[in-house]
C-alpha cells in the first residue's frame, strides 16, 4: 500500500504540537511540525508536499487566516483542517470561505479528530481520482470518446462498439447539435483505421462547385484559378475515415459521384483524365428526413441504401436530461482552463432551469451557455434567456391546446421562478418565492439524476457517488432525504 505524504501540524503551543504528533504517529502517519505560519510556508515554498495540514487560527506574527490564504496559492489542492477556540464563529466562516476543508474547536476529542481527518482525506482522494479520470477523459474525447449515463446514449455506445471494428458505411441521424460528429469520431477511433486520417467535410458549408473540388480535388487548369493540382478530401482520407456532415445538402450530380466512390472505390479529379483508387470508410450524418427526400426525388434512392447500411440515432438533449450535470461539469472545466477562470459549479437555481429547458439547440446550446457563464462570470443573462425561452414554449403549448379545443389560461404564462396567483398574475407577499421554486425544481432534478445513476450502477452506491462527484456519505444522506428506494419503487 502506498504511504501517504506526511501531515503538517502548525501550532505555536508546544504541548498541542507534541500531542498531535504522538497521536497521529500511533495511527501510522508521518508528522512534520511547525511552530508558526512562516515556518510552514517556508516548507511549502521549498517543495514539501503534505497529505493534510492541521493549522491553528491563533498564531503569532501571522494569523492562521493569512497563512491559509497563502497556502492556497502554493498548495491549492492540499486539505486544511483549522483549529479554533470557542466562540470564533465569524473566524470559522472566513476560514471556510478561504478554502479550509474542516475545523475543530479546542479542546477536541480524539474521535472528533479521526472523523474530520477521515472525511477530509477521503474527499481529497476522490477529488484526485476524479481529476485523473477527467484527464483520461480529455484524451479520449480528442479521439471521439463520449461520456454517457443515460439508457439511450448507452445504446448508441453499444452500437458504436459493434460497428466500429467493421468497415460498413454508417448513417448518423439526429437534430442539429446533438453530437453526431462525436459519434463519427468515436466510430473512427475505435476502428482498425484509428491511426489513419479522420477527415470531416460539411456538405452544407460550400456551394456545389466548391464542394466537388473539395471532395475530389482538381487538376491544374481545370478551371480559372486552378494554378496547380490539388488532392481532394477523399484522397487525404485514404485508408482512414471521411465524415460527410449534412449529407442531405449534397446536390444530385454530386450524389451520383459519391455513389460511384461507394460502389467502386474510385473517382476522378475535376479536369482529370484518369480514375483514382481509394480505400475510405464513409460515415455520413443528417438532421433531415432522408426517406421523405427520396420519396420527393430530392435524394437518390440508390445512394440512400448505400449510406444507410447501419443507422445510428442520436437522441436530443431533452430526451436525456440526466446527462446535463455531467456535461455542465465537463464544459465548465474545459472553458475554465481555456479562459483561465475559476467558476466552480452551476448554482442550483440555474441547474433547475437547465433541467426544465427543452434545449432546441441541444448539447451545442448548453456548451455555448456554459462558455458565456465562464467568460462573462455572470449568470443573470443566462437565467433571463432561459426564463424567456421556457415561457415562450409554454405559451406556444397553451396556444396549441387552445386551437385543439382545450382550455387555455386567461393570462400569459409567467417565467419559471415567478410566483403567481390562481389567475396567472404575479402573487403577493404570501406567495412562494423565486428561491423556493428554483430550489424545489433543483431538488426534483437532483432526485431524478441520483435515481437514474443508481439504476445504471445496479445500486452500487460507491460507484454512483464517484459518477455524481459527491462523497459516499453525502449520497447516503441524499438517498434518505429524497426518499429514493432501490429500483425506484
Amino acid at each position: 500500500m502506498t504511504r501517504l505524504p506526511p501531515i503538517l501540524v502548525v501550532d505555536d503551543e508546544e504541548n498541542i504540537r507534541q500531542y498531535l504528533k504522538s497521536l497521529l504517529t500511533l495511527k501510522g502517519f508521518d508528522v512534520v511540525l511547525a511552530q508558526d505560519g512562516e515556518e510552514a510556508l517556508q516548507r511549502l515554498s521549498e517543495g514539501a508536499t503534505f497529505s493534510l495540514i492541521i493549522l491553528d487560527i491563533m498564531l503569532p506574527k501571522m494569523d492562521g487566516l493569512e497563512v491559509l490564504g497563502r497556502i492556497r496559492k502554493i498548495a491549492r489542492q492540499t486539505p486544511v483542517i483549522m483549529l479554533t477556540g470557542v466562540g470564533e464563529t465569524g473566524t470559522i466562516v472566513k476560514a471556510m470561505k478561504l478554502g479550509a476543508s474542516d475545523y475543530l474547536t479546542k479542546p477536541f476529542e480524539e474521535e472528533e479528530l479521526d472523523f474530520a481527518m477521515n472525511s477530509v482525506l477521503e474527499k481529497n482522494k476522490l477529488v484526485q481520482e476524479l481529476k485523473s479520470l477527467k484527464t483520461q477523459l480529455d484524451v479520449k474525447r480528442k479521439e471521439g470518446y463520449f461520456l454517457s449515463v443515460s439508457d439511450k446514449m448507452n445504446k448508441v455506445k453499444d452500437i458504436i462498439e459493434q460497428v466500429a471494428p467493421t468497415d460498413v458505411t454508417v448513417l448518423i441521424r439526429g437534430e442539429s447539435g446533438v453530437g453526431k460528429e462525436i459519434v463519427s469520431r468515436s466510430i473512427h477511433f475505435n476502428s482498425l483505421r484509428a491511426k489513419k486520417p479522420f477527415i470531416k467535410v460539411n456538405c452544407a458549408a460550400l456551394p456545389e462547385e466548391l464542394l466537388e473540388s473539395e471532395l475530389f480535388g482538381f487538376e491544374k487548369g481545370a478551371f480559372t484559378g486552378a494554378f496547380k493540382q490539388k488532392p481532394g478530401k477523399f484522397e487525404l482520407a485514404n485508408e482512414g475515415t471521411i465524415f460527410l456532415d449534412e449529407i442531405a445538402e449534397m446536390s444530385p450530380p454530386l450524389q451520383a459521384k459519391l455513389l460511384q466512390v461507394l460502389q467502386d472505390g474510385e473517382f476522378s479529379r475535376l479536369g482529370g483524365k484518369r480514375d483514382i483508387q481509394v480505400d475510405v470508410r464513409v460515415v455520413a450524418a443528417t438532421n433531415k428526413d432522408l426517406e421523405l427526400m427520396v420519396k420527393e426525388g430530392r435524394f437518390r434512392e440508390d445512394l440512400y441504401y448505400r449510406l444507410n447500411v447501419v443507422s445510428i440515432y442520436v437522441p436530443a438533449l431533452r430526451e436525456r436530461k440526466e446527462e446535463i450535470p455531467i456535461l455542465c461539469e465537463y464544459f465548465l472545466e474545459k472553458y475554465n482552463k481555456k479562459f483561465n477562470k475559476n467558476i466552480a459549479q452551476v448554482p442550483e437555481n440555474l441547474m433547475g432551469l437547465f433541467m426544465t429547458h427543452e434545449w432546441p439547440g441541444n448539447v451545442r446550446e448548453l456548451e455555448n451557455m456554459i462558455k458565456r457563464i465562464v467568460v462573462l462570470e455572470d449568470q443573470a443573462s443566462v437565467v433571463a434567456e432561459l426564463n424567456a425561452s421556457i415561457n415562450a414554449a409554454r405559451q406556444a403549448a397553451a396556444a396549441a391546446s387552445a386551437s385543439a379545443g382545450a382550455p387555455v389560461p386567461a393570462a400569459p404564462v409567467p417565467a419559471v421562478g415567478v410566483a403567481v396567483d390562481g389567475q396567472g398574475r404575479p402573487a403577493g407577499p404570501q406567495a412562494i418565492s423565486l428561491k423556493e421554486i428554483t430550489k424545489k425544481a433543483a431538488l426534483e432534478a437532483e432526485k431524478e439524476i441520483i435515481q437514474r445513476v443508481l439504476n445504471q450502477t445496479n445500486w452500487n452506491r460507491k460507484k454512483a457517488a464517484k459518477i455524481l462527484n459527491i462523497s459516499y456519505k453525502a449520497l447516503l444522506y441524499k438517498i434518505k432525504e429524497s426518499g429514493i428506494v432501490n429500483g425506484g419503487r
